[in-house]
């Protein structure tokens, strides 16, 4: 079996000034234990990889969502937890390992060694100390061929629909994300495809949640793209992305800071706002996910 590319282990700093992927974090006293959710869907060839970047002390959950290229069996023996979910569908296979999860802190990222789960361990400090209820990863490309151009063209159209819908400024969906357990399961997450990520955080921002992004590095991803890589994907992409913007805001979910009211958090743009950007920009906003 092959282990991750060498070409796509270790970054040099760049023009990002992003640091190494090789770095993994060290001050693990400081770092509150958490699980880390990795969908799984034929990741063969990027799971050594992935799984030996998780911080030390974590689990790291493999929802195998139907892998026909030993997946599965790869990470049971790596040590990962694997939970096996049958219905197809990224949201699927992310409601299902957040409901394996019994740590206080929770995260999620891509199995496709793309992203580093090294980095999550800042991102979880982060919640921890309550600087922010939720912190996303903004991927910055560490190459043009990790992330095409159609592909950041979309994900500007998604960044600015969300924007209308939410109030927040940021300037990506990235699915490397850290939060509390109790208070992502309080958000009541209905999508179970495409949408899931996005509309996690359309309904943290109705619940008054504090929502952090940073820069983290984006390498190539191994294999092809279960999404954009296909049409199916794509159509289905846009379909669940424009459910999620249209939908009426929720009343589920709590602030995850106790004792504070999401009253008290900014205002949020209704949801019918999301509908002015039409269906090219949704359409277009399909393809921010590679």
């Amino acid at each position: 079996m092959s282990t991750r590319p060498p070409e796509r282990v270790g970054l040099a700093a760049g023009p990002l000034n992003v640091p190494s992927t090789r770095r993994k974090v060290t001050d693990v006293a400081h770092t509150p234990t958490a699980d880390i959710v990795l969908p799984c869907l034929d990741e063969a060839e990027a799971l050594p990889w992935v799984l030996g970047q998780v911080q030390r002390g974590w689990r790291a959950i493999v929802v195998d969502n139907g892998s026909t290229d030993g997946s599965a069996a790869i990470a049971a023996g790596l040590g990962a937890t694997v939970v096996r979910e049958p219905r197809r569908g990224f949201g699927a296979a992310c409601q299902a390992g957040l409901l394996a999860a019994t740590a206080e802190f929770v995260c999620f990222c891509d199995c496709d060694a793309s992203l580093d789960p090294a980095l999550l361990a800042a991102f979880v400090r982060e919640v921890a100390e309550g600087s922010a209820d939720l912190v996303l990863g903004r991927r910055r490309p560490v190459r043009a061929s990790a992330w095409p151009l159609h592909a950041r063209a979309g994900n500007l159209a998604l960044a600015r629909m969300i924007r209308r819908r939410t109030g927040f400024s940021l300037r990506d969906l990235g699915p490397l994300r850290a939060m509390r357990r109790e208070a992502v399961l309080a958000l009541e997450l209905a999508d179970r495809r495409s949408g899931y990520p996005l509309e996690m955080v359309v309904r943290a921002a109705d619940a008054g949640w504090r929502v952090t992004e940073h820069d983290v590095p984006y390498m190539p991803r191994a294999g092809r793209s279960k999404v954009t890589g296909t049409w199916r994907g794509t159509w289905h992409a846009v379909r669940d992305m424009r459910a999620v913007l249209a939908a009426p805001a929720s009343s589920a979910g709590v602030r995850a800071e106790p004792g504070v009211s999401a009253a008290s958090s900014a205002p949020t743009v209704p949801a019918q706002a999301a509908q002015a950007a039409g269906p090219a920009a949704a359409e277009g906003a399909a393809v921010g996910r590679p």
